[in-house]
This record gives structure tokens, sequence and C-alpha cells, in this order.
């Protein structure tokens, strides 16, 4: 197997959950004034986010969203209802404040940051943006491989240190989102060839596509399946090969939250491709994932169920830039005031459950 050029810190350990705690967690919840299981999800979340956090009462107050964006030279065979310029115009609504997150994020009281990892039109120095160019955008997948190894390691490293930042803030939740037009038929190919799944299967409308169009874009995916699938002989240089600057950048955040043991709320499809991407390369990092919502994108369901995952939320979101971990953030909040905030059948003196012997 070739040994990809990767920065160092991408072999340390994954954290463990804590299951003493985690078992503490299920034991309230057996305890507290309702049937058990009858707040379903709700229950499962705060046992998870207890497990996570190490304590029998989680929080989820204190967020910090990374949205990674970047352009695709997939784009250039006609796989996008939008032209590659909008990539930069959307770093600039971002940093005005007049994107969905940007209204999601101040609305749950999260800090949000913007990084741009290499756009095919220069963006200016912008308020809440940092700048990480590795390129205008990737290279065409359907002809070479997206990014050298290099870009790649950059952009894994881009990951890591939006973690690291996260964590001077002391925050209870990471979400990480996306922006980059092409970046669904990266994630499609990229999550084709972990899956080894067809590309008419996982393949959707993305930003609005008409069944035509949806049918090119599953052959151009297929095309390029054929031409790297044979060279691919591990899960980073898949994503090396398939993926984008964002795509990479979100799985180097995932893998280094999972290191350090930092709640991870998984968004849509992309973000969940890049969660897949980061547990093919280090199996483990998906003990730290929630995932937030099932999204409208066929592949988004194929996904999930190879993570054997229940999202929180299934209302038919597409929209990316984390928007959809952002609005499932307030129930996992509300997971949390239940858990920790609902008495005991003891402290209520209310009857438990009996059985019959």
């Amino acid at each position: 197997m070739t040994r990809l050029l990767t920065p160092a810190w991408l072999r340390e350990p994954v954290c463990s959950l804590n299951e003493t705690t985690c078992h503490q967690a299920l034991q309230r919840q057996m305890q507290l004034t309702k049937p058990p299981g009858a707040l379903g999800l709700l229950e499962t979340a705060a046992i998870q986010l207890a497990a996570m956090q190490h304590t029998v009462k989680p929080c989820a107050d204190r967020v910090h969203i990374s949205i990674f964006a970047a352009d695709h030279g997939i784009a250039n065979e006609g796989v996008s209802a939008f032209p590659q310029a909008v990539t930069g115009e959307m770093i600039r609504n971002f940093s005005r404040g007049g994107a969905a997150i940007s209204v999601l994020a101040k609305a749950i009281g999260a800090t949000l940051e913007v990084v741009n990892l290499g756009t095919v039109n220069d963006v200016e120095a912008l308020p809440g943006v940092i700048h990480r160019r590795l390129g205008s955008g990737t290279a065409n997948f359907l002809h070479a491989p997206a990014m050298t190894e290099q870009q790649l390691s950059a952009a894994l490293t881009a990951g890591f240190d939006a973690i690291e930042r996260a964590q001077q803030h002391s925050v209870d939740i990471f979400i990480g989102g996306e922006m980059g037009i092409g970046n669904t038929t990266s994630a499609t190919a990229l999550a084709c060839a972990l899956l080894n799944r067809d590309s008419q299967a996982l393949t959707g409308s993305g930003t609005g596509l008409t069944a035509a169009q949806i049918a090119h874009k599953a052959a151009v995916i297929a095309q390029a399946l054929s031409y790297h699938r044979a060279q691919i002989d591990s899960p980073l240089d898949a994503l090396r090969r398939l993926g984008g600057f964002e795509i990479a950048a979100l799985t180097g955040a995932y893998l280094r939250g999972a290191q350090i043991g930092l709640p991870l709320l998984i968004d849509g499809f992309i973000s969940s491709v890049a969660a897949l991407a980061a547990e093919s390369i280090v199996p483990g990092c998906k003990d730290w994932f929630i995932f937030s919502h099932r999204s409208a994108e066929p592949g988004h369901r194929i996904v999930l169920q190879a993570f054997d995952a229940t999202p929180l939320l299934a209302i038919e979101m597409r929209l990316g830039e984390a928007s959809g971990a952002a609005t499932a953030l307030p129930l996992l909040r509300l997971a949390c005031n239940l858990h920790n905030g609902m008495a005991t059948f003891a402290e209520a003196q209310v009857s438990g459950q009996q059985f019959a012997e």
C-alpha cells in the first residue's frame, strides 16, 4: 500500500468513551418520571453525550461552527446548477451575516468561522474568514487526482486547526459545515469508493438538477470511479483522488475531534461522507458522531445506513453549510434539559413501573 504524505498527528489514537458514565446516564433515564424510552431519540442523544463528556448531566451550551469552503474542478463537467463564482460570493455572504448558517449561528449563540481553502476567484480579506488557500479549487477528478499529497495534508491540517481553535473556547459541541459548487459530486464519488457502491444509487439533485442532469452527474461519477478505482489503495487515497479541500478539512476536523474527545454534531450528506472518510481512515471515530438530520439527498440515507445511525431530524433539508446541524442543536439542548432536569420517581413520589410475576 502506498504511504501518502500525511501529518504526524493523524496517527494519534481515538479517545475512548466513558462507559461508566454511559451506564449511569442510562440508569438515570430509567428512573425519570416517564415510561422507559418514551422520549425516544432524546434519551439516546443525552446518554450518548453523557458518555462523551464524562458526566451524568451533559450539556450542549457552548458551540463552535467552522464552515470550510472551496471550489471543485469537477464543476467543469456541468454537474451543478450554479456557476463556480457562487462559492466566493457565498463566502462574502457568510462574512456579512446573510447566509442561513449566519442566522442560525446567531440564533443558537454559537461562534462561527469560515475557512476559505481555495476558490476559482480570489476572495479578499473579510471579517470572520480565515484564508488557507491551497489552490484555485481542486483538479478535475475525471482526469486526475483531485489533490496532490501536499494539498491533502494541508486540508486535513486545516480541520485539525479548527478543532484546536474550538478547544480554546472550551466548547461542548463542534459543528462542521461546507460550501463549494460541485461538492455533492465529489462527496458522492467518495462515498461510492468507500462503500463500493454504484453511482446511480447515491447521486442526487445537489443544487437542484433536473432528472436528465442527475443522470449526467451519475455518469460523470461512474466514469471517474472507473478511472481511479484500480489505483485507490486506502481511504486516504480515495479522499485525495475524489474529495475536495473542504471535505478533507471536515475529515481532519472529525479525526482530531475524536482524538481529543470532543462531541461532533454531523450535518448533512457531504459532512456525513467526510465522517465516513474519517471512520474509514481511523476506526472508532464514529463514537464521537451525533448525526443531526437526514437530508433529501439519496446518498445520505445510504451513508447513514453504513453507520447504522438514526439522525435527530428528517425534515428534507439539503442546503449544507452546517444548517441542518445548527437546526438540530436546540433539540439536543432540550434532550440535555430533560435528562438533567426531570425528577426521578423517588424525588417526585410517583409510583414506578410494576411487573407481574
